[in-house]
């Protein structure tokens, strides 16, 4: 004698199923958009953090942390005041000028000890950035 098919009688015993796989379908689509947003596109950067300390008069402090996706044989440097991917070779030569960090109408120049650089306003105030 062959088996008979289970049947249920309650109502949502099939609708169980359906709603599991449609909650578990949302679940992965969600985790895949937040994935890929997250995810910077190639030869971009962003910044993360930045912190000014302007306690001591006519002077202040600016730190920021930038998150980069720089492509090959480049890394994360600064061009026009903003983080940006630079050739990896003006960073490994210390010849910072070179990815032009300073503002349009700027000029730059590099430290003694190549520590960092100037950008030189017209007016002539200065900033000075020194990398770490």
């Amino acid at each position: 004698m062959a088996p008979s098919p289970r049947t249920s009688s309650r109502k949502d015993a099939n609708a169980l199923p359906s709603m599991s796989s449609t909650f578990w379908a949302i679940m992965i689509l969600a985790s895949l958009l937040i994935a890929y947003c997250s995810q910077l596109a190639a030869g971009t950067c962003e910044i993360v953090t930045l912190d000014r300390d302007s306690s001591q008069p006519r002077r202040t402090i600016a730190r920021q942390t930038a998150r980069c996706a720089c492509k090959k044989g480049q890394i994360a440097g600064t061009t026009r005041a903003r983080p940006a991917c630079v050739d990896a070779r003006i960073i490994k030569t210390k010849q910072w000028c070179e990815m032009l960090p300073c503002l349009e109408g700027e000029g730059c120049d590099l430290l003694i000890n190549k520590s960092g650089w100037t950008c030189t306003q017209p007016g002539g105030r200065i900033k000075t950035t020194t990398v770490s």
